[in-house]
């Protein structure tokens, strides 16, 4: 790390030109860069790849002209939406130094990346050195421990705020309906109470998916076969799917999953993620096209631990999601949508549903490929009706 440093900083590139990018680091202090088996990439505050080692190119399995001049979300991350900006492009426009576990599918897994100022004599930074380590299964799976306690946490937090603003707009509900009940019909008066009132149940209706997020509703449990599930929410969308032109490919095995949950909580489920999914196709493909396809696959398999568990996989080829974003998605009041377009709940929620039945929920995307969303829940055993242990 500190050769690399050192390199970069004692040997200019020329002006950012596409000409003299291959030239941001020779001579023989070159050799030391090659030589670090991690992925090396040297950039610009702005975000331009100006040189990569040979492991970053290997990683990355593409050539030293396919990757020099071009921006580093594409590469990494394999792009970002037109109404989103890239977390990682605004950190380097910031020059600070930063470490993070991240998802990069550019270079093929999991890493923990390091973004490391180079500053020049006169003390300004023109590069930043990016250095991204593969993580081990261990810290993976540390990763993930640490992201559900903090979603546990937002939901703790969301529930006590819930709690405090449902008695005061359920007052100011009341009151503005009293007043309402005062007024003459058809007046000015009467007319802004319907738009308090309204306004306040559009609260209310928020309030209400928060504490669903936090799994503080009503939860009845029974027996349930996860294909009737897919079957009902299938049917419920059909019609709009084949209205904009998208085809369902289903795989399902033979067997029957049996499950011990909600029915309807499962199904809200399943409706949130072919909405966003068809969502996705209809803004990367508004027209028809071959390739605007949604393939659901259900199946009976077990865990790391060896658990019985049924998976569920749905997965779209639309607009796909920025890996510097996929990590917040389940978060209260964040979307990938444009303004207007999304609440930012539904994925909270259904993370909340899924996790109150002893299952996960993963998300697998490359932008302008795939998003797949992996719901895995624990199976029960149809004499005793109680679920295996969480998966």
């Amino acid at each position: 790390m500190t050769d690399s440093k050192i390199i970069t900083e004692t040997q200019q590139p020329a002006e950012s030109s596409p000409a003299s990018y291959n030239s941001c680091l020779t001579g023989g202090g070159n050799e030391l860069f090659q030589a670090i088996q991690a992925p090396v990439l040297v950039v610009t505050p702005e975000g331009v790849i100006l040189d990569a080692n040979s492991a970053a190119l290997t990683a990355a399995k593409k050539t030293q002209n396919e990757i020099i001049g071009k921006g580093i979300c594409k590469i990494i991350h394999g792009g970002s939406s037109p109404h989103l900006k890239c977390p990682l492009e605004e950190l380097l426009l910031t020059k600070s130094p930063h470490m993070e576990e991240t998802t990069l599918p550019g270079l093929g897994g999991e890493y923990l990346l390091t973004v490391s100022p180079v500053k020049d004599q006169d003390g300004s930074v023109g590069k930043i050195l990016l250095v991204a380590r593969e993580l081990t299964s261990v810290e993976i799976k540390k990763a993930d421990s640490m992201r559900t306690a903090q979603l546990a946490a937002i939901g703790e937090l969301a529930a006590g705020v819930a709690h405090e603003v449902n008695n005061p707009i359920t007052g100011i509900i009341n009151f503005a309906q009293l007043l309402k009940d005062d007024s003459e019909k058809d007046s000015f008066q009467a007319e802004l109470l319907d738009r308090i009132i309204n306004e306040g149940e559009r609260i209310a209706l928020i309030i209400k998916n928060l504490l669903s997020f936090a799994r503080e509703n009503e939860n009845t449990l029974e027996p349930i076969i996860i294909e009737q599930i897919l079957k009902d929410s299938l049917s419920l969308v059909q019609h709009q799917f084949k209205k904009n032109g998208i085809k369902i490919i289903t795989e399902c095995s033979g067997e029957s999953c049996h499950l011990y949950g909600n029915f309807n909580q499962l199904q809200q489920v399943i409706l949130n993620m072919l909405s966003n999914a068809r969502f996705a196709l209809n803004e990367r493909y508004p027209n028809a096209s071959p390739d605007k396809i949604l393939k659901l696959s259900c199946r009976s398999t077990t865990n790391k631990d060896g658990q019985p568990i049924v998976r569920i996989t749905i997965k779209d080829t639309g607009t796909g999601i920025p890996q510097g974003i996929l990590k917040r998605l389940f978060d209260p009041f964040f979307t990938t949508k444009p303004s207007g377009k999304g609440t930012g709940l539904g994925l909270s929620i259904s993370y909340g549903i899924v996790k109150n039945h002893g299952g996960i929920i993963r998300i697998d995307s490359i932008m302008h490929q795939y998003t797949k969303m992996i719901i895995e829940l624990p199976m029960s055993d149809i004499n005793t009706g109680k679920n295996s242990k969480p998966a």
